[in-house]
């Protein structure tokens, strides 16, 4: 009974934590849509450098349309900026009759261009059909973000130290199973900045794609509408694992930003995660070849923890 009662003291006590922050994350994202709200009212400063920088794509559909702009005014607020701001939406009215929040960044820099509808893969693909010669790194955002000043700049710093690496604030680490790659849900958060083919990157919180990995990604066309329409993260996880481009994770933990409230009731969350439509995707999407890679990575890595279980071995590729 002891044990019993102090287990329920805990679990109290947890969700308390754990409503608190929730709470103050509401409030912080919330201020910070009053800030960017005011911000698109009465800035005139550009969204995009002069000076270069890498190309930031999103895209955007439906409500989510109504409130894109504080995103894209969280990233012009930032200490870098991006050579391009782009955003794809697939509506000829929301093409041809733009908020007025979206006009003044027109005014200000952002291209808001018309394209067909790839789901999630809009936030790049458009980009990669549009482009003959890639020279700029290109960043994908997600639509219902607010990120923070250092986000840009923190990308550039980790494609600069590394242009033969994927870098993304938020990544897993593919788990495995004796019939394959295991159910994604059981997949663990990555817990270290070491490169590796098993690091597996979450758009949301944002990447960096190398130029090389870009050409290489245009070069394996649009087979995604077919094997994972809705999982624009498999797509790009496969590419770089055939490529031999390991993701990293820039910080030790994932990290994650507050979310423009209200915006996620349309998000792919529900069903790629909560209604697991990811396995059947990424059973489509990876090959035999994909999964005897990823087998011979996750054999290296733990080799590789018990020579030195105090320091993880990366598992990449060399291609030079």
């Amino acid at each position: 009974m002891k044990v019993r009662a102090t287990h329920g003291k805990l679990s109290a006590l947890v969700m308390q934590v754990y409503l608190l922050i929730l709470r103050n994350e509401l409030k912080i994202a919330r201020f910070q849509v009053r800030y960017f709200r005011r911000r698109n009212e009465r800035s005139s400063k550009p969204v995009v450098s002069r000076t270069g920088g890498p190309v930031v794509s999103v895209t955007s559909y439906g409500d989510r349309l109504k409130t894109v702009h504080l995103l894209l005014e969280s990233i012009a607020a930032g200490s870098a900026l991006p050579s391009r701001l782009i955003l794809w939406v697939d509506s000829p009215d929301a093409y041809e009759n733009p908020t007025p929040q979206v006009k003044r960044l027109i005014d200000r820099g952002l291209e808001l261009r018309l394209t067909a509808n790839f789901g999630p893969h809009t936030k790049y693909y458009p980009y990669l059909m549009d482009t003959e010669t890639f020279t700029a790194p290109l960043v994908t955002a997600d639509d219902d973000q607010l990120y923070p000043r250092w986000w840009l700049e923190g990308l550039i710093r980790g494609h600069r130290d590394n242009p033969r690496q994927i870098s993304c604030y938020r990544a897993h680490r593919i788990g495995f199973s004796k019939a394959g790659i295991s159910p994604y849900r059981t997949w663990k958060q990555c817990k270290t900045t070491e490169p590796s083919l098993l690091n597996f990157a979450t758009g949301v919180s944002g990447v960096i794609y190398p130029p090389d990995f870009l050409a290489l990604l245009k070069e394996a066309g649009s087979d995604f509408r077919e094997l994972c329409p809705k999982a624009d993260d498999v797509w790009l996880h496969v590419q770089a694992l055939r490529a031999g481009m390991p993701i990293r994770q820039l910080y030790p933990h994932p990290l994650r930003f507050p979310t423009i409230p209200g915006s996620q009731s349309t998000g792919l969350f529900h069903g790629n995660v909560l209604e697991a439509q990811n396995d059947p995707q990424i059973e489509r999407t990876y090959r035999p070849g994909d999964l005897a890679r990823l087998r011979d990575c996750e054999l290296q890595t733990k080799q590789a923890e018990l020579r030195n279980p105090q320091q993880e071995e990366r598992c990449v590729e060399d291609h030079e």
